[in-house]
């Protein structure tokens, strides 16, 4: 072609201006390129190129002469310059680059936007067939959407000059194009040209196919009829009005006849009288501007010419045509067109309903909108609501009671007040989609008349009564609906989420409680007054059992209330209860020659042991409430623990845990399921409803859905809230790196690769130990290789990088006068130090779970009394319930799995009663897997942060590769 080079390249038109020069025929207009500079056009190979069968030679591009112009006064001065003329298949993609080119003209880069634009509106299917002026075939661009439009008129409005500087032909004087007509024209003269492709063009001669132009005389109606019906007219709607005879001012003849305004089934609502009365309604027409959406006039205004100007004089005939258009889609409308205005269509009540069932949807297919009045379709609500069944305590429910149900079922309302059983009754008869109600209309969902017709949606269980109040939501048919209590459940609800004002002192205590404690009294006295239970989840030592000792102060139960804690804290509990609430009668359960007998209030202390071989007596027993201390006992509920404790009864139930998720969201539900049975339904069903997607993460609105449910049964308190910080003096938390020592290395990578090759080629349960193996084997190594292969000789202390920090900051500390706790989870450790602490000098004690209860209570009271300043503890067995405020400082010699575990074991130190500033020390092997799973802590602190629980896979679960990452090691510094 000779717009491209000999060896069939585009042309170079940059700093080429472009012109748009439109032809009779759309498809035949071309494109000017020209040099405003006067510098030379793009080189050109001048000829013709055979085109496809049946075409014939197409010309190519050729160099022309092309008259500009520029605007001056009224007129216009011109200038004959030389151009480059290309036909449009040709010039599309040269202007297409031209739109992104940095070295494009303004007025090139222009044209380019609106070819972009163009063969979008194609690709979108936007094209319509009609009729050139001289009745050719043409295609042009539509129906266009505002943005459309509004997008080229910002692309006609910043064109250059030298866009549309080819005068108007035959104008006298010189005349130049109106940019946005121009626009518009390049637009349909581009989409004109798309479709007819060669694959199109083998039929021969056929319209809108052939490039060449076929003439249609006898389709000009058609044309114009499509014409009118697109955006190069007006839209048309309806808006209905249900007050007829304020429109008509009172014209009976305008009023369809009696017997087709009032139907059958209706006649007795009408008067027979005034005519207007039997009208149902009026449809008003209404008119649009294709070209501006805002602009939006009566049919009556634009018969009176008090429409808006922009409408122009052809709007009355386009509205006519697309009337007559609409009538094939709903004849009624037909009955406008015989009026001298179509303004006002009078509308039976057979035509009102067909227009609202079937109508409307055809009309609006068909472009034509129906707008409805306000007051119609404000209309009818459903919600479900709960009440409690009838002959339920008005106080609530009793919900260990299984024969209390609740009524679940469906409440209509118009504009929010509840509809009348006999309101709900006539709109369950309801065959139409409007109905009047309360003296007016309204319409109906076909969905709404189903509600009222089964409105009873049966009866839930306490449990599910009660999820279904706090959640605010429940499972109808598969579909979560909105649910309200009514009565006791509202008052329920109001009760379990609006925030307790804290009770006054109890009297009788020994004590001055905190205001956080008192409001923690208050929630219990709810949870307790309910039936409900709850877990009191604090943080260890903000005083979780003395606002047990004040609530039962509080409350004075007549029956006793049975305390189920560690063996541990069982002297904590007796001391407690005997300081804070002098004269409340306590007695331990345990031990040898224990016994039940003369036990009518006050306190019951058992350990979870003795209530394992005990479950039988102590559950026949009655109780005011079970209190679980450390609950987190019993987050297996297949646990022979947790099935002993399920087994004892009592009105309310009461858990004290600082940790009520360690891991995953099941020990949360285990929990929830004993205070409050059934709340968070089977386990199974918990998991797949809530833990999966709150532990994988995937749904951010998972957390704060289980939230909502769970948030009134577990008060969740930790030292960082505010209010708190204050009563508590400063924590410094520091990780200390030590380096492994030699032997620690080589002993390491020997053990890693080893194991690895053993694991690659494990599978399934074997694997699983293999790994937990591993990990274990390698944190002994960290922490000395004596305790790795089990040796008791002397020499600790060159092996271990560990062993001689500890040295370093217990001498420190000992200096002083401080005090400290060494944690470690390996009793085997443990005694390791207890024998270098024994060969240094060292004053300290070893306290781990063979340690009787008696000793423990004597080794707490050596430490608190200063005369034993460095106590080794078991971390499993002394993370918790223990007070050792003496401490100002607390080791971790190793890595517990779970953050939560360590936080709970510097607590025995941190906590309330504390007064002097705290210092935790983590020691951890650089380069080793603890140094790993130092960083997956961190990470696992948010754990229960999210509802409780945010979850880590487990490390069995690693891959090979995983798991060779986190173990091997890494050099340092």
């Amino acid at each position: 072609m000779a717009a491209r080079a000999a060896d069939g390249a585009a042309p170079d038109v940059a700093g080429c201006a472009a012109i748009f020069l439109p032809a009779r025929t759309p498809r035949a207009g071309a494109v000017a390129f020209w040099r405003p500079d006067g510098g030379p056009l793009p080189d050109t190979v001048a000829g013709t190129t055979e085109g496809d069968e049946g075409q014939g030679a197409r010309p190519q591009g050729e160099v022309a002469q092309l008259t500009v112009a520029r605007r001056h006064g009224n007129g216009a001065r011109s200038r004959t310059v030389p151009a480059l003329v290309l036909p449009l298949p040709e010039a599309v993609p040269v202007l297409v680059r031209a739109r992104h080119a940095l070295d494009a003209h303004p007025a090139a880069a222009c044209w380019g936007a609106a070819t972009l634009h163009a063969l979008h509106l194609a690709a979108r299917g936007r094209l319509l067939p009609g009729l050139t002026g001289e009745d050719a075939d043409a295609w042009r661009a539509g129906p266009l959407d505002p943005d459309d439009v509004a997008h080229l008129r910002a692309i006609a409005a910043a064109m250059p000059g030298e866009a549309y500087a080819a005068p108007l032909p035959d104008s006298r004087p010189l005349q130049l194009p109106d940019p946005a007509a121009l626009v518009r024209q390049f637009v349909d003269a581009v989409v004109d040209t798309l479709p007819r492709t060669p694959a199109a063009a083998l039929v021969a001669a056929a319209p809108f196919a052939a490039t060449a132009p076929q003439y249609l005389p006898a389709a000009r109606e058609w044309a114009a009829e499509v014409a009118a019906g697109t955006d190069a007219g007006v839209g048309l709607s309806l808006r209905l009005d249900l007050a007829p005879h304020q429109l008509f001012d009172g014209r009976a003849e305008d009023a369809p006849p009696a017997e087709e305004s009032v139907p059958g089934g209706a006649r007795g609502a009408a008067t027979s009288g005034a005519a207007e009365e039997r009208r149902a309604a009026a449809a008003v027409l209404q008119v649009h501007s294709r070209t501006d959406p805002t602009l939006v006039a009566d049919a009556r205004q634009l018969w009176e010419g008090e429409a808006p100007d922009p409408f122009g004089p052809r709007s009355c005939a386009d509205t006519l045509l697309a009337l007559r258009r609409a009538t094939r889609v709903w004849p009624p409308l037909g009955r406008l067109l015989e009026r001298p205005v179509p303004d006002v269509l009078p509308l039976s009540e057979d035509e009102l309903y067909d227009l609202l069932a079937e109508a409307a949807g055809r009309l609006g297919a068909a472009g034509v909108a129906v707008h409805w009045p306000r007051e119609l379709t404000r209309g009818l609500t459903a919600t479900a609501v709960l009440r409690p069944a009838p002959g339920s305590a008005a106080d609530g429910f009793g919900f260990f009671d299984a024969g209390q149900l609740a009524q679940f079922r469906w409440q209509l309302a118009m504009d929010g007040v509840p509809l009348s059983e006999a309101e709900m009754d006539a709109l369950a008869e309801a065959h139409r989609p409007m109905v009047r109600l309360r003296d007016q209309w309204v319409l109906v969902d076909p969905g709404l008349v189903r509600k009222a017709r089964k409105r009873e949606l049966g009866y839930l269980d306490p449990a599910g009564a009660l999820a279904a109040t706090l959640d605010g939501t429940a499972e109808v048919d598969g579909e979560k609906v909105e649910v309200v209590p009514l009565g006791a459940l509202a008052a329920l609800r109001s009760r379990l989420t609006t925030q307790e004002r804290p009770l006054p002192q109890p009297p009788g205590l020994r004590a001055t409680l905190r205001d956080y404690q008192l409001r923690g009294m208050a929630w219990l006295d709810t949870m307790v007054s309910t039936g409900l239970g709850g877990c009191l989840a604090d943080d260890m030592g903000l005083g979780k059992t003395i606002t047990v000792i004040a609530l039962h102060l509080h409350r004075r139960p007549s029956a006793p209330v049975l305390v189920v804690c560690p063996a541990s804290l069982l002297g904590n509990w007796q001391r407690e209860i005997e300081r804070f609430a002098p004269g409340t009668p306590v007695r331990r359960f345990h031990g040898a020659g224990r016994s039940l007998d003369g036990v009518d209030g006050g306190f019951v202390l058992t350990t979870y042991g003795t209530m394992r071989s005990s479950a039988t007596e102590l559950g026949g027993r009655s109780w005011a409430w079970v209190v679980a201390d450390e609950a987190q006992h019993v987050k297996n509920p297949r646990s022979s623990t947790a099935r002993a404790l399920r087994g004892i009864r009592a009105p309310a139930r009461i858990a004290l845990t600082g940790t009520p998720v360690e891991n995953n969201l099941s020990e949360l539900w285990a929990l929830l399921d004993w205070t409050t049975p059934g709340l968070l339904g089977p386990l199974k069903t918990f998991r797949a409803l809530h833990a999966r997607e709150v532990e994988g993460g995937e749904d951010p609105r998972a957390a704060e859905r289980l939230a909502r449910l769970v948030r009134p049964f577990i008060l969740r308190r930790k030292k960082s809230d505010p209010g708190i910080v204050p009563e508590l003096p400063p924590k410094t938390e520091t990780d200390h790196p030590v380096p492994l020592g030699r032997e620690q290395a080589a002993l390491y990578q020997a053990v890693v690769r080893e194991t690895l090759a053993r694991i690659e080629s494990a599978e399934g349960m074997a694997r699983r130990g293999l790994v937990m193996k591993l990990l274990t084997a390698l944190k002994q190594i960290c922490n000395h290789p004596a305790q790795y292969l089990k040796e008791t000789a002397p020499g600790l202390v060159a092996r271990s990088g560990k062993l001689e920090l500890l040295d370093e900051l217990l001498a420190t500390i000992l200096a002083e006068g401080g005090a400290t706790l060494v944690f470690t989870q390996y009793v085997g450790m443990a005694r390791l130090l207890e024998r270098h602490l024994a060969a240094r000098g060292v004053p300290h004690q070893l306290l781990h779970g063979g340690t009787p209860v008696a000793e423990r209570e004597r080794m707490v009271e050596r430490f608190q009394s200063g005369r034993t300043p460095v106590f080794l503890l078991s971390l499993k067995a002394a993370g918790t319930g223990l007070n050792l405020t003496r401490a100002g400082h607390v080791i971790h010699y190793d890595r517990w799995w779970n953050p939560a575990v360590e936080e709970q074991a510097t607590d025995r130190a941190y906590r309330i009663g504390q007064t002097q500033p705290v210092q935790v020390h983590r020691l951890i092997t650089e380069g080793t897997v603890e140094d790993n799973i130092a960083q997956l802590l961190t990470a696992k602190k948010a754990l229960a942060d999210a509802v409780l629980s945010g979850g880590e896979g487990a490390l069995t679960e690693l891959t090979d590769a995983e798991l060779a990452d986190l173990v091997s090691l890494r050099r340092t510094g």
